[in-house]
């Protein structure tokens, strides 16, 4: 180790002992970003400033809140809500971040299925994205059981219910979930400590990994060129700015993502004052009352088109129980796009407007999942539940063609 003989507390001291420019260096002004991109790029920075509004309204939120099944309704519709200072507008900003992060990651994840941002050395940062997915989904989860609403009750029977099907009931799965045969007080107590503990803390390590692994192939671009970094970073160095086909992350693209960042905010803050009841299902104004089945129950929007997938199979085939059957598709949704670089036969990173069969696939997709999400939340009755089947059908279908659909592709362009 080098000798440091200056004073710890004079800034040059600092500096040797930390080497903080070097790090400002390496990950701020000298981390190379493609010059050929749009506020699509932005929505990493946005998930990041949500997250954090989740974390800060939560610890204000977690002051007053009781985990405990006989107070935690009160505790938030009429402690919080009404006798702490500004307690409504924590649980609004709350409420709305985590609807909207979810709108949000939806985009990033889309945005990197189209420009096929999961291939070719990028596959780390597709699987740890997917990975913070899965576990966003489970604080999402957790966290809208908490209120202690009737739809929460009812939709944390619905979910843990699942860990009953097929061999699972054999290991007693439900009963270890819940504490019990039911949905009771120490379940409330166990999605209370995984919603303000242990989530939270897995979250920030996979978002600590996702940067990570963007690091080493860099971000994709609008049109999958490959960049000789290294080459244009030199380029850009030299005073060559408008040949050059990078940028730095800071200040010039953070500046670009600060700018899509304020806009985001504007229509954030406009749900939190003006609409935020449509992050809030009104049957979970109602306490939570295991003696009274609401009439339809659903989960919140951004499961609604897993939640579809579950229960698209209203009858018995192939010898299986329709609840088995949808048990498994369901498994099957909450890893499909987890697989997507290694079912992507396309040799080639390309946009999907440039692969014309992928293009189909991808806008077909979308279609899908909207239909799955609307008639989630739809009674699974009559013409709905055919609707429902046949989506379900499209989803699978769709996963099990992409390899053929991205390899004719590649063909018909010559790539293979």
């Amino acid at each position: 180790m080098a000798e440091i003989k200056e004073s710890f507390f004079s800034a040059e001291g600092l500096e040797k002992r930390l080497n903080g420019k070097k790090f400002w260096k390496v990950m701020m002004t000298e981390y190379w970003i493609p010059k050929d991109i749009n506020f699509l790029w932005a929505m990493g920075v946005v998930l990041a400033t949500t997250f954090a509004i989740l974390i800060i309204s939560g610890i204000f939120l977690l002051m007053y809140y009781k985990p405990d099944t006989a107070l935690a309704f009160d505790s938030v519709n009429y402690t919080i809500m009404q006798d702490v200072a500004y307690g409504w507008l924590f649980r609004h900003m709350h409420g709305v971040a985590a609807s909207v992060v979810f709108l949000i990651i939806y985009i990033h994840m889309f945005t990197g299925i189209y420009y096929g941002s999961y291939k070719k050395g990028r596959e780390m940062i597709w699987l740890s994205g997917m990975l913070l997915f899965v576990t966003f989904s489970a604080e999402g989860f957790s966290g809208y059981m908490l209120p202690w609403g009737q739809m929460s009750y009812w939709a944390a029977a619905v979910i843990t219910n699942l860990f009953a099907g097929g061999s699972l009931e054999a290991w007693g799965l439900v009963e270890w979930i819940r504490g019990g045969f039911a949905v009771n007080d120490a379940t409330l107590t166990r999605f209370f400590m995984l919603h303000v503990f242990l989530l939270p803390l897995v979250i920030i390590k996979l978002i600590v990994i996702h940067f990570y692994t963007l690091r080493i192939p860099h971000v994709n671009n609008q049109s999958s060129e490959d960049i000789d970094y290294d080459a244009e970073a030199e380029k850009y160095l030299a005073g060559n700015k408008k040949e050059s086909k990078v940028i730095p992350f800071w200040p010039v693209f953070l500046s670009k993502d600060f700018a899509v960042l304020g806009l985001f905010l504007i229509f954030y803050f406009y749900l939190v004052f003006f609409n935020y009841n449509f992050a809030m299902d009104p049957v979970n104004f109602d306490p939570a009352n295991p003696m009274k089945t609401p009439a339809h129950i659903y989960p919140e929007w951004y499961f609604l088109w897993s939640y579809e997938t579950l229960r698209g199979p209203f009858f018995d085939m192939f010898g299986l129980k329709a609840g088995d059957i949808g048990l498994m598709i369901f498994g099957f949704a909450q890893a499909a796009f987890l697989i997507i670089p290694f079912i992507d036969r396309d040799p080639d990173i390309l946009p999907a407007h440039k692969r014309p069969r992928f293009f189909i696939w991808f806008w077909i997709m979308i279609i899908d999942l909207l239909v799955l999400t609307v008639y989630g939340k739809l009674p699974p009755t009559g013409a709905n539940a055919w609707v429902g089947f046949y989506a379900t059908a499209v989803f699978l279908l769709l996963f099990a063609s992409m390899p053929f659909v991205t390899k004719a592709d590649a063909k018909a362009r010559g790539a293979l």
